[in-house]
């Protein structure tokens, strides 16, 4: 894939206006509330597993209205400590797996949650486990579009809800300091990552690779890939939609929660991915609230940094947990 994006030198200074609504802050206290209130303890199992120095448990919390949510979580098994934890979310259409396929965060001694993305999970790899109980009208085959058409709808609404309590859940468990949190993910689970860094607060660190989510404006019709194009396939039908449907995008876009996260982030971008455009990642870096840095990987597509990429959020996390 040839470059088709703004050339390094611009997307480095590239910091548009991105539509925010008035009530946005109002709209996510009002979700986080009420899925809070209705939350109830983390329940956890220990799993059998051929695993030798990693624990591995089968979590089950609580997401939006109630639902109950899956997730792993592993431990390094020597560990007397409570220890630093990094919440990882998934890539789209993808689940949580199973225990053994994520080793690198608790192999390093940290306490390691992968939160399983409802509804999701069904197109390749090991799996999810987490079922999505609430219908929506309308939407093109995936999940961009699901409740596209009112904000209280809305799919990720309920999955940035999941996130967050994700982090909260985490915080509870005894093995875990809650001072010493970090949320990670690529692609989609970049741009879950992004969203819970702008609704959790405390958080030591967040380290989005590729995100999706972002700068919905631009990526419509710059990308004719998916997941992007579904809101393109949704419009295509739905002719006259369009302002409806940005408004309801602009209380999930990545951009906006980056303005309010203050823990310092490392974000990746590759510079030939037409799946997440760079613009769309540099324009969530360039608002970010607190200290962003970025690396770039110049001749990649949307694969990015992969094994690369890992090795320095493992150095940028140790420094900031040495702060």
């Amino acid at each position: 894939m040839p470059r088709f994006d703004l050339p390094p030198e611009q997307l480095r200074a590239y910091r548009p206006d991105v539509a925010e609504p008035a009530d946005f802050d109002d709209f996510w206290d009002q979700t986080l509330t009420e899925a809070r209130a209705q939350a109830s303890a983390p329940r956890l199992r220990r799993v059998d597993s051929p695993l030798q120095v990693v624990e591995a448990w089968d979590v089950t919390f609580s997401g939006f209205d109630g639902d109950p949510v899956c997730a792993w979580l592993l431990l390094p098994a020597d560990a007397v400590e409570p220890l630093p934890a990094v919440v990882e979310f998934i890539g789209y259409n993808g689940g949580r797996g199973l225990p053994h396929e994520r080793l690198g965060w608790s192999a390093s001694g940290y306490a390691h949650l992968i939160m399983d993305t409802r509804g999701q999970g069904s197109r390749s790899g090991t799996g999810g486990s987490t079922p999505d109980p609430h219908g929506t009208g309308p939407s093109v085959p995936g999940f961009v579009t699901r409740g596209i058409e009112d904000p209280r709808d809305y799919y990720y609404r309920r999955v940035f809800t999941d996130a967050v309590l994700a982090v909260d859940a985490i915080r509870t468990l005894d093995r875990v300091d809650p001072a010493r949190v970090a949320v990670t993910g690529i692609s989609q689970g970049g741009g879950i990552a992004i969203a819970a860094a702008g609704l959790c607060t405390g958080l030591v660190a967040a380290m989005p690779d590729v995100p999706f989510l972002s700068h919905f404006e631009r990526a419509v019709g710059l990308t004719d890939r998916d997941p992007y194009d579904e809101i393109v396939r949704y419009l295509s039908v739905h002719r006259g939609a369009a302002s409806t449907v940005f408004e309801t995008l602009s209380y999930f876009d990545a951009v906006n929660f980056a303005r309010r996260a203050t823990a310092p982030s490392l974000f990746s971008a590759a510079l030939m991915d037409p799946v997440c455009p760079p613009s769309t990642v540099y324009a969530a870096h360039n608002h970010w609230g607190g200290h962003s840095e970025i690396v770039e990987y110049p001749f990649n597509e949307h694969e990015g940094g992969l094994g690369v990429q890992w090795q320095r959020q493992t150095a940028f996390l140790a420094d900031q947990l040495a702060r």
